[in-house]
């Protein structure tokens, strides 16, 4: 396990981005889902996400972005970085979270998806982790009025050992659906 070391207000996360760049092809094409690879861990709220670190661009702590006009409450704006405007989804809004205060464990994890980079928003990044195919469960079925399309599967992470030992649940997210559905509106 990878432990992604807090940075500096104004840096990236130089362990995040060399994980993304040294990750082999054990994710397949579409995501790493339920066929195991490497992912980036975050928390929103009390619950932890895991998504394809091959997605990641670089983690950045959270600015203030400039609010755009007429957009869905849980598109916060966009941010110019290094030349590249980037609209910023805070991801705890679009799925339903109960609201949490910015603060600066509050960190934007920015995103290659179909080739637009996109920012997202999340409580706090975690880890990289390597899962197995045999660690991950398939997805839940939930009732059709509940969008679960971009859930994957659930990781099952066991932490410490012997009589310490405990199982992380980790809700593997395909972050690249979500971020191209039509409500996002992102993507063409």
């Amino acid at each position: 396990m990878n432990h992604i070391a807090e940075a500096p207000r104004t840096s990236t996360r130089p362990a995040v981005a060399a994980a993304a760049r040294s990750a082999t092809g054990t994710a397949q094409e579409g995501g790493a889902g339920t066929h195991g690879g490497e992912f980036l861990t975050f928390r929103l709220g009390a619950e932890e996400y895991g998504i394809d670190i091959l997605r990641v661009q670089e983690i950045r702590s959270y600015e203030a972005p400039t609010r755009i006009a007429n957009v869905p409450e849980f598109i916060k704006g966009v941010v110019n970085l290094r030349g590249v405007i980037v609209p910023i989804v805070d991801l705890r809004l679009k799925l339903g979270c109960a609201s949490a205060e910015y603060n600066t464990f509050t960190v934007v994890v920015v995103l290659n998806v179909r080739g637009r980079v996109v920012g997202a928003v999340v409580d706090s990044v975690s880890d990289v982790l390597e899962l197995q195919k045999d660690q991950i469960k398939p997805a839940p079925q939930l009732a059709s009025s509940v969008d679960s399309s971009f859930i994957t599967g659930i990781g099952a992470v066991k932490n410490g050992q012997g009589d310490n030992e405990s199982e992380r649940m980790l809700i593997l997210m395909d972050i690249e659906a979500l971020m191209s559905s039509a409500d996002m509106g992102l993507m063409n």
